[in-house]
């Protein structure tokens, strides 16, 4: 009888050394799965300013953002050249604030390969004036606000060219300035103004070239208050916003989902809700921005 029970007992005991064993393997194998789930789920942190925080902490929280499982964390950086450094530098993943002319003069001016992989929205352009009631009334020698910054300036100038009041040369790029203008049959004369101060210096001069994000700031609406304004076209599309990352994240399929994050239906209800339709949505491939 004691035999048996010592023979019971050493069974008893293997078993128990083997479930623990089991049970020690199956934490393991939960704690590293669990790893490696934390792991796959990273959070894409994008860099914006203005109205775009707005927006981009909008579909951070949108069922579009869950359902396509991207966490985003949104951060305010003010200043172009500050968050195009910011991405440069890996302090954000991707940046959404600037237009396709804008990319292109920050890269060639500062040696930089950021790249743009999504359209989002053309934020019109607009000339403002409180002296005037339609472009055809401006008059003789009329004095003209324009940004300081190279890709805004050149900007201004199409825009001021499309309204037909001066004249630019066939090869006028983003880096064009008003040394390039070849016919002013106006005599426009031109002063440069920080483009973020447009609203506060109307009564000031007789034009004022105003960026939409400054306008609305400043209570007013491109669609409504400016006396002419850029309209999406082949003219236009240096103009587009875009999304921008790092060239080597340029086809990562997280990254590329805020493109479509961008244009999910909710988003663009709210979008057109709380900017009244002054970010007119673009939705195109970048390759017509490079064409």
């Amino acid at each position: 009888m004691k035999k048996r029970q010592s023979v019971l007992s050493s069974i008893l005991i293997t078993t128990a050394l083997v479930l623990a064993a089991c049970s020690s393997t199956g934490d393991a194998s939960e704690t590293e799965s669990s790893k490696n789930d934390s792991s796959e789920s990273q959070t894409i942190v994008i860099g914006a300013e203005a109205s775009d925080v707005q927006i981009w902490e909008y579909i951070a929280r949108s069922d579009a953002a869950k359902e396509a499982g991207v966490t985003l964390e949104v951060e305010e950086v003010n200043g172009g050249p500050q968050l195009n450094t910011a991405t440069v530098e890996g302090e954000v993943d991707v940046n959404a604030f600037q237009s396709w002319a804008y990319l292109n003069s920050f890269n060639e001016e500062s040696g930089s390969d950021l790249t743009a992989f999504a359209t989002t929205y053309l934020e019109p352009m607009g000339i403002y004036t409180d002296k005037f009631d339609a472009i055809d009334d401006v008059s003789e020698g009329s004095v003209v606000a324009i940004a300081d910054n190279p890709s805004n300036a050149s900007r201004g100038l199409l825009l001021l060219e499309a309204a037909g009041l001066i004249t630019l040369p066939d090869d006028f790029d983003a880096l064009g300035t008003t040394s390039d203008i070849i016919e002013n049959p106006k005599n426009l004369t031109f002063v440069e103004i920080d483009d973020t101060t447009g609203p506060r210096v109307l009564q000031d001069v007789d034009l004022v070239l105003i960026g939409n994000t400054v306008a609305l700031e400043g209570g007013l609406n491109v669609l409504e208050d400016s006396i002419f304004h850029e309209e999406i076209n082949d003219e236009t599309k240096n103009n587009v916003n875009i999304l921008v990352t790092q060239k080597a994240n340029a086809t990562n399929e997280d990254i590329l989902k805020l493109g479509e994050l961008y244009h999910d239906e909710e988003v663009q209800e709210y979008i057109e809700e709380q900017f009244d339709g002054t970010k007119v949505p673009v939705k195109k491939d970048i390759s017509y921005l490079e064409d």
